[in-house]
C-alpha cells in the first residue's frame, strides 16, 4: 500500500513528466490528478494546480531561453490578454457550482483528447517542407529568423491568449492545449519553439490566475508544497526524454490519457 504522504509526490512527478514530454498541454491533467489522488474538491485543487504549472513551466522556460528556442515576443503578446482574462475566469469559476465546473472540465478534456489524437497524423505534415512553404499569418523571416509581425498574426495571437487566459482562470489549466495548436496553425515555427513559447505564456498566465485565487481562497500548503516540488523534478526528468520520445507517440499517449480521465470524471460527476 502506498504511503499517503507519498501520494502528492508521486502525482507531481507524473504530471511534471507528462507536461514536459507533451508540452504545456500536459498541464491540463494536473487538476483531475489532484482531485482523485488527494480527494480534494475542484475549487481547492485549482490553485494548487496553477502553482505547480507555474513552477514547472518556469523551469522549462529557463532551459528554453538558454537553448534560444523561446520566442519571447510572441509569448509576451499571448500573455498580455491571458493575464488580463485569467482573473475574469477565476471570478466566473466562483459564481458556478462545483458540478458545473466539473462538467465543463470533462467537456474540455474530451475536446483536448480528440484534438491530440487527430494531431498525431498532422505532426509529420507540420514538419514537412511543403507544409512550411505554405503562407501563414506568422511567418519566420529566413534571413534573421524573426517573425514577420503582420496585423493578422497579432490578432490571432491576442485571441489565442484571451481564450487560454480565461480557461486558465476558470478551470486551473495552463492554456498550452490552446496555444500549441494555434501556434502550429498560424506559424511555421519549429515544434520545439512552439512548445517553449507555449510554456512561457503558460507560466505568466498561471501566475496571474494563482494570484487571483489567493484572494478568493486559501491553499492547502501541506499538499501543495510536495506536489509542486515533485512536479518541478518531474518536468526536469521529462525534459531529458523529449529527444528520445517521438512527438506522435507522446501526443497519442496524451490524447488517450485525456479521454480516459474525462470518462472517469464524468462518471464521478453524475453518480
Amino acid at each position: 500500500m502506498v504511503d499517503l504522504n507519498l501520494v502528492p509526490i508521486l502525482a507531481g512527478l507524473a504530471i511534471g513528466f507528462v507536461m514536459s514530454v507533451t508540452g504545456a498541454g500536459g498541464a491540463i491533467l494536473s487538476l483531475p490528478v489532484l482531485m482523485f489522488t488527494m480527494n480534494i474538491p475542484l475549487k481547492e485543487a485549482v490553485p494548487i494546480a496553477l502553482l505547480a504549472i507555474f513552477v514547472a513551466a518556469s523551469a522549462a522556460v529557463v532551459i528554453g531561453l538558454n537553448q534560444g528556442v523561446v520566442r519571447y515576443k510572441a509569448a509576451t503578446l499571448l500573455a498580455v490578454m491571458g493575464v488580463i482574462m485569467a482573473p475574469v475566469g477565476v471570478y466566473v469559476a466562483h459564481q458556478l457550482t462545483a458540478l458545473w465546473l466539473q462538467l465543463l472540465f470533462v467537456a474540455l478534456l474530451f475536446f483536448v483528447g480528440i484534438q491530440a489524437l487527430l494531431s498525431t497524423r498532422k505532426t509529420t505534415l507540420m514538419q514537412d517542407s511543403l507544409y512550411q512553404d505554405r503562407a501563414m499569418p506568422c511567418e519566420v523571416n529566413p534571413v534573421n529568423a524573426k517573425l514577420f509581425w503582420t496585423a493578422s498574426c497579432t490578432r490571432k495571437l491576442l485571441l489565442t491568449g484571451t481564450i487560454a487566459g480565461f480557461l486558465s482562470g476558470l478551470l486551473g489549466v495552463g492554456g498550452g492545449f490552446i496555444v500549441m495548436p494555434a501556434l502550429q496553425k498560424v506559424s511555421n515555427l519549429e515544434y520545439r519553439m512552439v512548445v517553449a513559447t507555449s510554456l512561457a505564456m503558460t507560466a505568466l498566465v498561471s501566475l496571474a490566475g494563482l494570484t487571483t485565487y489567493i484572494i478568493y481562497s486559501t491553499i492547502q500548503w501541506q499538499l501543495a508544497l510536495p506536489f509542486v516540488f515533485a512536479t518541478f523534478i518531474g518536468s526536469l526528468l521529462g525534459k531529458k526524454m523529449t529527444s528520445i520520445i517521438p512527438i506522435t507517440q507522446s501526443r497519442l499517449a496524451f490524447g488517450l490519457i485525456s479521454l480516459l480521465t474525462a470518462i472517469v470524471m464524468l462518471f464521478s460527476a453524475i453518480k
